[in-house]
C-alpha cells in the first residue's frame, strides 16, 4: 500500500489527455471525477487507519468507488483520441 492515495490519472498515464479534456468540458464528468476523488481519499484514510471504520463502511465504500471508476473509464474510453 503506497502512502498516498493515486489520482485516476496516475493510475492511467496513458490516458491522462483524454481525462484532463474531459475534467474541464464535461461537468458530469467532472463532478464523477472529484466524487471518485474524495472518496479514494475516504478510504485511504481507513485503509491507513487514520480514521477506522468497520469493514462493512469500508467494503461499501470501495463499490461505490469501483461504481465511479466503472462509469468515469467509460467515458474516457468512448471519447474520441
Amino acid at each position: 500500500m503506497s502512502n498516498a492515495p493515486n489520482d485516476l490519472a496516475d493510475d492511467f498515464p496513458d490516458k491522462a489527455d483524454r481525462i484532463h479534456r474531459l475534467k474541464t468540458s464535461n461537468n458530469h464528468f467532472a463532478r464523477l471525477y472529484d466524487e471518485y476523488n474524495e472518496l479514494n481519499r475516504t478510504i485511504h484514510r481507513i485503509e491507513t487507519r487514520v480514521e477506522p471504520k468497520p469493514e462493512e463502511v469500508e467494503e461499501q465504500l470501495k463499490r461505490s468507488r469501483l461504481r465511479i471508476k466503472d462509469e468515469l473509464m467509460a467515458m474516457i474510453d468512448g471519447m474520441e483520441s
